[in-house]
């Protein structure tokens, strides 16, 4: 009997080339989700010529670019299980088998109407900087380096500008993007705790590289090369050219998705 599968995973995202698999690479978190769940339906002895051809689909609420971490990712699966296993022996199944930088936190039963990705209502993503006079050692693959410090005040006045709903085209990483790029953003807090600087971002949905492109933009206002007002005139501009770089993808990770 298929059943749909609420699972919700963390991840290490420093050696994978992103959520979504590919065919020429395993490391995907997909593809190595799904690579255990073929596993574990179809015996050792089931293998694929192509990563992006498994017989399961796991269906994620996002697709986090190379290098981006995942606290609290969500996704869904449906399975069609020979032998029957609860939901905390699947848990302990693809633990057992997935790679020290995965891990699944959780695995339940839901509605066959549960989409991961179409049911989310928002998410919760964090960009993390580091600046000081010592190396972060043991934090590197997962914060960005500042040669200097930046204006918290500037970016915080800044980012008052996201609030609410924008057509945020100019902070959109694919220019070939076809679809709407309006989106809302209803929280951006800025915080410092000794040498760590965090961006966190809220919103219903965010675009490709967006919240990179919206950190690298107020890092940008932070050292003085934009000031707090020009935010305003990025956003009306809708042209990724006038919007700052993309921060760096080790310092990005999703904290939480949200779902009614």
């Amino acid at each position: 009997m298929k059943q749909n599968y609420k699972i919700t995973l963390s991840y290490d995202g420093s050696r994978y080339y992103g959520w979504e698999h590919q065919p020429n690479t395993e490391l995907t978190i997909q593809g190595k989700l799904e690579q255990v769940l073929t596993r574990m339906i179809y015996g050792e002895d089931y293998t694929v010529k192509d990563f992006a051809s498994f017989p399961i689909t796991v269906i994620g609420a996002g697709r986090t670019d190379a290098g981006v971490h995942a606290r609290a990712m969500t996704a869904n699966v449906i399975l069609d299980l020979k032998n029957e296993m609860t939901e905390a022996e699947i848990r302990a199944y693809m633990n057992r088998y997935l790679p020290d930088d995965i891990s699944i936190n959780e695995v339940r039963t839901c509605g066959e109407r549960f989409h991961s990705r179409f049911k989310a209502t928002g998410k919760t993503y964090r960009y993390t900087c580091w600046y000081d006079e010592q190396k972060p050692v043991f934090e590197r693959k997962y914060v960005t380096v500042l040669e200097n410090k930046p204006d918290i005040d500037a970016m915080r006045k800044a980012a008052g500008y996201l609030l609410g709903e924008h057509d945020f085209k100019c902070f959109c990483g694919n220019s070939h993007f076809k679809k709407s790029t309006v989106r809302v953003i209803d929280h951006v807090e800025i915080t410092e705790n000794g040498p760590y600087i965090r961006f966190y971002f809220h919103g219903t949905g965010f675009l490709q590289n967006q919240v990179r492109i919206m950190t690298g933009t107020l890092l940008e206002i932070g050292f003085g090369k934009r000031t707090p007002d020009s935010m305003s005139d990025i956003l009306n501009s809708k042209d990724r050219q006038k919007a700052g770089y993309t921060a760096e993808a080790r310092g990005l990770c999703l904290m939480k998705v949200d779902y009614d």
